[in-house]
Parts: C-alpha cells; sequence; structure tokens
C-alpha cells in the first residue's frame, strides 16, 4: 500500500483510495481528478515531483533543465550498506535520477522555472545533486528573468554526502540572493514535509511563501523536539496553520487554487527582460563600490581597488599567494589523537577556550554589543567590536559557557536560538556599513531545537543568514573553534576563508545523531565519526576548510593563551590578504567558493588535496599554496595553507576528552535527514 502523512492510502481493492485522515473511500479517478484531495475532509495527499509538474504547468509548455552531474559517492559512506546502493535502489523505485527535478514553462501562460522536490528519493534529502539542479533552475532565472517557483519537500540535509550536503545551504542561498539584486521574483510552494537545511535555505528565502493546507515545515523535526523537551507537543505544531499564525509563511493555498494563486504573483512579479551583464553580479549587498577593502588600521581605505591583491599578488591560492604561516617555533600538526571519535570528543572538551576568552586574548579594547533589536539577546551568540594588531574587526561567535555546568546552560551550550541569528546578522550589517572585517568563531552542537526557537522561525533566522552572508560587502573569516554542528554552525561560517582548530570537527550532523538514523543504533557513534569524514584533515580535502591552525599538545584547553596567540598567528596574513581585495572579486570568488561544492571539477580535485594534505608517518608535511597544482586550485582545492613547522607530539590524557552535560544536543539532533521516506 503507498501511505502519505495523515495522508491517504491505496486500498487493496482497485480504484478506491482510503484517506488517512477521514476513513473514506474514495473512488480513484475522482481522486485523480481532486488533484489527489480528499472530497471529504480535504486531506492534501503527497504528491511526486513529476505529479507536480503536470498538475501545475500548462499542457505542452514544459522544458526540462539540466544540471552538471554531481559526485556519486564523495565520502565513500557505508553503514549497513554502501551509500552508491542505497541511490541505485531510490532510482529504481522512484524512476528518477535524484530526489529534484527542474524545468522551464507556463502557468495559464505566465512563464515560470521550477525545481520541485520528491520526498519519495531518499526523504527528499538535499545533497550535491540536489542542490546543483535548484542552483540551475536559480541561475535559469537569472538569465531570463522569468520568476522562479521553487516546490520543497524534504527532511533535511543528506547525511551520505557529510559537510558537502551542508554547503549546498549556502550554495543555493548565494544564488536567491543572486536574484534578489536581480530583482527577479522567487516564490516557494511549502509542501509537507518540508524540515532541516532545506526549510533552512532556500525553501524560505522566496519573496511570497505559499504553503498546502496541513503541510508541516520547521528546523528541527517533531520528534527531536519532543525529546528535548521531555513532554509532547500542541497538536497543529509546525503545520501551515500554525506557521501562518507565527508569521512564516504569506497564505494557505488549496491544490485546486494553486495554478490561478501562482498566476497572479506572476503576473505582478512578472518576466524580466533578462541578465543584461548574462550571469553573476558583482554588486555589494549594501550598495558599495569596488573600491579596495582597506590594510591593516584602516576600515576600508586601504590600498586595494583592482583585481590582484597588495603588490600584485594574487589570492585564489596559486603561485604567487602570499605564503603565510605560522613561524618556525609554532608546533606540527600531527595527526589526530586516536581515531575520529576521540577528536569528536576533544572538540567537544568543556574546557576549551570559548568565544570570550578568545576575545579577551585575541583583541584589544573588545566591546561586548547585545540585542537582535526585536525584543531578545540570545546569550549563546556573542559579538562585539575590537582590535587585532590594531585592526578593528567584528568579532561574532558561539560561546558553550566553559566548564561551569552553570554557565553552559545560561548559554544553551552554545546552541543559537532565532534571536542570536539575527543579533549576529545586525553586527555584520554594521560591520559592513563601518567597513570592518567579520571573524566568526564557531563552536555549537547545532541550532537550538526548542519549540520557543520554532515559533520565533529558527529556520528562516537560519536562511537569512546564509544569505546575508553570501553578499555581505567586507570580508568575513570563519574559524572552528571547536564542534561545527549542521545549519547553527554555518549560519556563522558563509566566508572567504574558513579555518579550523587542529582538534575541531564540523559536520551536517552529530555522529550520534547520524547513528540513531542510518545504524538504528546510537552506539555506533564511532563509526558514523568516522564515516562523516568531519575532522580537519578531511575536510581540508574536501575544500571545506582552507587551513588548520595548530593547537598546544593536547588541545587548546590545555593552554588557552597559547591557542589564542596561534590563532592570532593564522588570522592576520587572511585579514591581510583579504583586505586587499576589492569588492567586486570578494563577492564573485565568495560565490563562486561555495558553487563549486559538489561539482564535478571539485570531486576531480580531491584527489591532489589528498596528496597536498597528507600526512607521512613521523613528520607533519603541511600544505602551503604553492604545493598544490593551480588546476586544482581553480578547481575549488585549498585557497590557503597549513602552517609548515618542524614535528611535534601531541598527547592526550586519558581524561581530558570527557564528554559533557547530557543536556547537550547530541543525543537529540538538530538537523536529521530522513532516509528512504521515513519520515519525522
Amino acid at each position: 500500500m503507498i501511505e502519505t502523512r495523515p495522508g491517504l492510502t491505496v486500498d487493496s481493492r482497485p480504484d478506491w483510495v482510503k484517506c488517512g485522515r477521514c476513513a473514506e473511500l474514495v473512488y480513484g479517478k475522482r481522486f485523480t481528478r481532486d488533484l489527489r484531495v480528499c472530497p471529504d475532509c480535504g486531506e492534501h495527499a503527497r504528491l511526486t515531483a513529476r505529479e507536480r509538474l503536470d498538475q501545475l504547468l500548462d499542457p505542452g509548455s514544459e522544458t526540462a533543465l539540466r544540471a552538471d552531474p554531481a559526485p556519486h559517492d564523495p565520502l565513500g559512506f557505508v553503514d549497513s550498506r554502501p551509500y552508491p546502493e542505497r541511490l541505485d535502489r531510490a532510482r529504481a523505485e522512484t524512476g528518477m535520477d535524484e530526489a529534484a527535478v527542474c524545468a522551464r514553462g507556463a502557468i495559464h501562460g505566465q512563464p515560470v522555472v521550477v525545481a520541485a522536490m520528491d520526498f519519495r528519493f531518499l526523504g527528499g534529502s538535499l545533497g550535491c545533486a540536489v542542490g546543483a539542479l535548484v542552483t540551475a533552475a536559480a541561475d535559469e532565472s537569472l538569465r531570463t528573468g522569468i520568476p522562479l517557483l521553487l516546490i520543497p519537500a524534504s527532511g533535511g540535509a543528506r547525511m551520505q554526502e557529510g559537510v558537502l550536503s551542508l554547503m549546498q545551504m549556502a550554495k543555493t542561498a548565494h544564488a536567491l540572493a543572486e536574484l534578489d539584486e536581480a530583482g527577479v521574483l522567487v516564490l516557494s510552494l511549502i509542501t509537507d514535509p518540508t524540515y532541516g537545511g532545506v526549510a533552512a535555505s532556500f525553501a524560505t528565502l522566496a519573496d511570497v511563501i505559499l504553503i498546502e493546507p496541513g503541510a508541516r515545515m520547521g528546523f528541527a523535526g517533531p520528534r527531536v523536539i519532543e525529546q528535548t523537551i521531555g513532554e509532547r507537543l500542541p497538536e497543529g505544531f509546525q503545520t501551515a496553520e500554525f506557521l501562518l499564525e507565527h508569521g512564516m509563511v504569506d497564505t494557505i493555498v488549496a491544490r485546486p487554487a494553486l495554478r490561478a494563486t501562482l498566476r497572479h504573483f506572476l503576473a505582478v512579479g512578472g518576466a524580466k527582460t533578462g541578465r543584461r551583464d548574462g550571469g553573476r553580479s558583482g554588486a555589494a549587498s549594501n550598495g558599495s563600490d569596488a573600491k579596495g577593502l582597506g590594510a591593516k588600521g584602516t576600515a576600508g581605505d586601504g590600498p586595494g581597488g583592482n583585481e590582484s591583491g597588495a603588490n600584485g599578488s594574487t589570492s585564489n591560492g596559486t603561485d604567487g599567494s602570499p605564503a603565510y604561516g605560522c613561524a618556525s617555533d609554532e608546533p606540527t600538526l600531527d595527526e589526530p589523537a586516536g581515531e575520529p571519535w576521540e577528536a569528536v570528543r576533544l572538540a567537544r572538551h568543556a574546557g576549551r577556550p570559548t568565544m570570550l576568552d578568545y576575545a579577551g586574548r585575541l583583541l584589544e579594547d573588545f566591546h561586548e554589543l547585545h540585542g537582535d533589536r526585536i525584543g531578545a539577546d540570545c546569550p549563546a551568540i556573542v559579538g562585539g567590536i575590537g582590535r587585532l594588531d590594531g585592526r578593528p574587526v567584528m568579532l561574532i561567535g558561539h560561546q558553550k559557557g566553559g566548564d561551569n555546568l552553570a554557565e553552559r546552560q545560561y548559554r544553551k551550550f552554545g546552541m543559537a536560538t532565532p534571536a542570536g541569528f539575527r543579533k549576529a546578522a545586525r553586527l555584520m550589517r554594521l560591520a559592513a556599513k563601518l567597513g570592518l572585517p567579520v571573524i566568526t568563531l564557531v563552536d555549537t552542537p547545532g541550532a537550538n531545537p526548542g519549540p520557543d526557537a520554532e515559533r520565533d522561525g529558527q529556520a528562516v533566522a537560519i536562511a537569512e543568514n546564509l544569505r546575508l552572508m553570501a553578499r555581505l560587502a567586507t570580508p568575513i573569516v570563519t574559524v572552528i573553534t571547536g564542534e561545527g554542528g549542521s545549519g547553527g554552525a554555518l549560519a556563522l561560517a558563509v566566508a572567504d576563508r574558513v579555518l579550523i582548530g587542529e582538534h575541531g570537527v564540523y559536520s551536517v550532523i552529530s555522529p550520534e545523531g547520524c547513528a540513531a538514523i542510518l545504524w538504528k543504533d546510537p552506539s555506533a557513534a564511532p563509526a558514523a565519526a568516522a564515516a562523516l569524514r568531519m575532522g580537519p584533515r578531511d575536510l581540508l580535502r574536501l575544500g571545506v576548510v582552507d587551513r588548520i591552525v595548530p593547537e598546544p599538545p593536547g588541545g587548546a584547553h590545555t593552554d588557552p593563551g597559547r591557542a589564542a596567540t596561534l590563532l592570532r598567528t593564522a588570522l592576520i596574513p587572511v585579514l591581510d590578504e583579504l583586505l586587499a581585495l576589492n569588492r567586486t572579486r570578494l563577492l564573485r570568488e565568495r560565490g563562486e567558493r561555495f558553487r563549486r561544492f559538489g561539482a564535478p571539477e571539485a570531486a576531480r580535485a580531491e584527489a591532489d588535496r589528498t596528496e597536498a594534505a597528507r600526512v607521512e608517518s613521523g613528520h607533519a608535511e603541511t600544505v602551503r599554496a604553492e604545493d598544490v597544482r593551480a588546476d586544482s586550485v581553480r578547481a575549488g582545492s585549498v585557497r590557503g595553507d597549513v602552517a609548515r613547522a618542524r614535528p611535534a607530539r601531541v598527547d592526550v590524557a586519558p581524561g581530558e576528552a570527557a564528554r559533557v552535560e547530557p543536556v547537550r544536543a547530541e543525543a537529540v539532533p538538530v538537523e536529521v535527514a530522513p532516509v528512504e521516506g521515513s519520515a519525522r
């Protein structure tokens, strides 16, 4: 039988369907004629992506859109069975290549570009291929000026593609930011269910958001929230009616009225004449010009203003890049102590320096700024202005609270609410206004999964940060100082350069959450940690991070002062490099950075990055820009360098990597992608 939630079920007798809500039998032909809506109770059954296009587009108007093929299995992921086997099974069962289809067509004669998702394909999860398809649809709208219609149906990010799946959130957000700048209308039709990374990216970045009756949308799924609060959620939580009441959507539209409603907005939004420049926008999001962004000790009047860096040096990691790294007396990078699971435990160590610890040690004259200016101040996000080596900067980061339990609870264990992300956005806009570079320090299990966060628009707050950072007209440098968990980390990490501490981790989901879903056993977390490739060296090979920052022997918690000194040494040359760029180039390269994730050429370049980032037994040979082949760099390889230094041991005492309090989000994964149709 074919089931939906609460939905309709195909009865064993042909030509009849049984409504899962009211249990009435409906004649099959009538059910199809009524667009798979129960005539008795109005329940909207789920549709395939093909059915969506057939129902919405004018007959004969559809032209399929394609995207470049994405990597088949970028991580070599294996849980109870290899990821390629899951893909083959999904393709055989659905007849689809991936979880989305894109087309150009018309609705009542109004041209439109459509990207529709299909929940049957691995839960509609967002992976590299889906990210490429959505981006291709947005690019077609940008090229032609035709409005874009997004139809999401997803459980979240695709765990089997790890952090590359997370990067698709930023990639699609950047594509929609370009449509904003070009004045192209974007519509979103929310269908059941829409969760996780899809809800926190392109699904909620539309100009007008429509939703079908009863459809559910949120960042954290109801099961995760109930595990967090230890009680049942009220009836109707996260449904269309709830979302309309809380201001998350524009209107609820029953399926029979969709074509007429869409025609109205398409006629008003109208197809533009197309982009005169035929593609990428170079306009700065705050209307600033293309002058240089400034050098050390300035707020934006430095020597840039051309396509090269200072003294003619380039900034893309090819030969001629300024060679930067730790001095010869800095510790080298050994392989992470123990297995990947030990790296996770070290990243979570309660004694690791916090955002405020680093603010006090990195910056002179740091002044914290508070509030989202709407009505709240989330203590899990801290930000303010100070000086790094004499240069004014905006520092923003997650504040976990250190090793004091009461402080950690007050800081929500670094799990930000929408107020925290909105505060961060306010400070970023201020930085762009003043010409200050932004430094973000990421250390979080993920975004806050509580019911209040959902009521306040957690998915929207994250999505808006992704879009803002994609086009923010000032340099952004992110440092993952500990744990980079899911969309809550990415909301502060859409940056020009991403650094990571030697014992940091970055992942689309916690190992415990991944193990619970794919292995059906939370105790398989160590295996999940290895499969997710969430450690620094794997992230460097994937091109997700640009540089690994050394830590004191045993980890940053053993000597916070030394850890801050090492971080300062890494940050200063990165800022010098970025501040030498003009705004046009800065924004173009930032966009190209995230568009590369999941692109075929990036997959081909991984072998080069793997070789460049290798660590030989007994000697940590670390990569500099000139060690990476230029063609690998152009295809998305390392755009920074890891410090070259003499070998040093990293010893970790058995008790040093103690796990933190059980209140943490790793037991209740924030963003969990349903697999093979399992709803959350």
